[in-house]
């Protein structure tokens, strides 16, 4: 069986974090592991992330990013598994997603393959908003559509180590980090989009990113020509110059 190592990034999480882990333990097995990079959080995130005392949780400290996308590179990095899962700190995960991560990555963890799962999106008392990501969101696969619109959320996506190789390190200005990894898997490999329910998205008013993603349409365009030129150069370091992923 394919060991899966689930990444999070946490500041300042100890309103939902007890919840989350809760979930997610619940459902993984022993040799297992859950990486935790925590950037600079003043609350109590790090002595709820303790209290579990359980060998699974792997819990990277006193790192100052100040950055969410480079906090979960951190934890990226330090994951172990042939299988990679992201979570965010806030979402309560639902009793299916680990098995179907398992019967749909599990099968050849060498390729690259990315999948998408959809998921309820909740607010912070667990009332539900929508009832589904994917039909609030449109979310599908295309180059060309998410990098007008991203609908890869890290929060939903799983994917095989392979994709690592091409991944990391991360570059400096992309516009997030889940957008970056999924642009990749449809270059280099595949990605599925799953709709089945496999977790409650919690939106509050702390939510590090929002559904939407609403910015100037100044801020937009830079980002659009940063993540096209990022993808630009991966692609020829690793078609035309023989860096082939493995």
């Amino acid at each position: 069986m394919a060991m899966i190592s689930i990444c999070m990034a946490t500041r300042n999480g100890e309103k939902y974090i007890e919840a989350q882990l809760s979930s997610i333990l619940n459902q993984i097995s022993d040799t297992d592991e859950i990486i935790i990079s925590d950037d600079s959080s003043s609350d109590l995130t790090l002595d709820k992330i303790k209290a579990f005392n359980d060998p699974r949780i792997h819990l990277l400290e006193n790192n100052t990013f100040f950055n969410p996308i480079f906090n979960i590179e951190n934890a990226l990095r330090h994951a172990s598994g042939e299988i990679i899962v992201l979570s965010d700190q806030d979402d309560i995960w639902l009793n299916n997603k680990i098995s179907l991560i398992r019967r749909t990555l599990g099968t050849d963890p060498r390729e690259i393959h990315l999948i998408v799962m959809n998921g309820i999106i909740i607010d912070e008392k667990e009332n539900v908003l929508y009832r589904s990501i994917f039909d609030r969101m449109n979310s599908g696969k295309g180059i060309c559509k998410n990098i007008y619109a991203n609908t890869y959320m890290g929060c939903c996506m799983a994917f095989t180590r392979s994709l690592l190789n091409v991944a990391l390190p991360f570059p400096q200005k992309i516009p997030m980090h889940d957008m970056w990894l999924g642009l990749l898997a449809e270059l280099f490999g595949s990605v599925n989009f799953h709709g089945d329910l496999t977790i409650k998205y919690r939106r509050h008013g702390d939510t590090a990113t929002t559904l939407q993603r609403h910015f100037q349409i100044g801020t937009q365009l830079k980002w659009r020509y940063h993540i096209v030129r990022c993808l630009a150069a991966k692609y020829s370091s690793i078609r035309f110059r023989g860096n082939r992923p493995s």
